[in-house]
């Protein structure tokens, strides 16, 4: 009986899967390039939201002294809802509909890390969004309270991960076609809701308007960047992104076979 026995490493290549981490990086990284050099998602994720805000800034939409203090919080809301809902959603029905998501969950790439590292991509281009926006705010005569911009990150977090898991959702279960046209009735109907609030009651007066995302998202960037906590607004955020990232996860496909 042969009994030779060789060193751990003496044989190479010795495939196993990366670490969590590296992983996570990996496809954050990836994915963040492909946002990035993606024309539509500028269009929708940062030309649009600039475009409203420099038009809302020169209309009397509100009644109010410093419409800024109102509107930068509703355009911010527009930007990651464009960034984290309508774009992934429209990509990730398409890829899977050309069969790229397909080759990706063939690497052995858990579906959650897929996720994470979309989520991932949105975060990069929501922090590009808010200091592009807050810069041209600020230049046309936004003054936030010193402390609000600290208390708006968790905001925009959990409404960075609510918005992407619901697009995710979409684009990882239904047609391509059907989430063309769902994608963007849903933004417009969330925008729609979180426009009506502000101009009709008021963003920091939202009650149970802030059960729609889109409204907890924009009024807790109201009530956060004015210095106080948007604890109400932090919850339903929190719901949402847990039944939003837990439901696309159990659901989620790499094809669109049979869809």
């Amino acid at each position: 009986m042969d009994t030779t026995h060789f060193d751990a490493g003496t044989f190479r290549p010795a495939p196993q899967r990366a670490p969590l981490g590296r992983m996570i990086l990996a496809q954050g990284t990836i994915e963040t390039k492909l946002f990035i050099r993606h024309g539509e998602q500028q269009l929708l994720s940062l030309v649009i939201p600039l475009g409203l805000l420099l038009v809302m800034a020169h209309l009397p939409l509100i009644n109010d002294p410093h419409p800024l203090d109102r509107l930068v919080p509703m355009i911010l809301a527009v930007a990651i809802t464009s960034s984290g809902l309508t774009g992934p959603a429209i990509s990730v029905a398409f890829d899977r509909r050309y069969g790229a998501l397909k080759r990706t969950g063939a690497s052995g790439v858990p579906s959650w890390v897929i996720i994470l590292g979309k989520i991932t991509a949105v975060i990069a281009m929501a922090l590009l969004q808010v200091i592009i926006l807050s810069i041209v705010a600020l230049l046309l005569g936004w003054h936030p309270a010193g402390s609000g911009l600290l208390l708006a990150i968790p905001v925009l977090v959990l409404g960075v991960a609510t918005m992407t898991s619901l697009g995710l959702l979409m684009g990882g279960t239904l047609s391509s076609e059907l989430v063309l046209g769902l994608a963007n009735l849903l933004w417009v109907l969330l925008l729609g809701a979180a426009g009506f609030v502000l101009v009709n009651v008021g963003l920091t007066d939202a009650g149970w308007w802030n059960l729609i995302p889109s409204v907890a998202l924009a009024s807790g960037l109201d009530v956060a960047l004015a210095g106080g906590i948007p604890g109400w607004q932090l919850c339903i955020l929190l719901i949402w992104a847990i039944l939003g990232i837990s439901a696309a996860q159990r659901w989620f496909s790499f094809s669109s076979e049979g869809k």
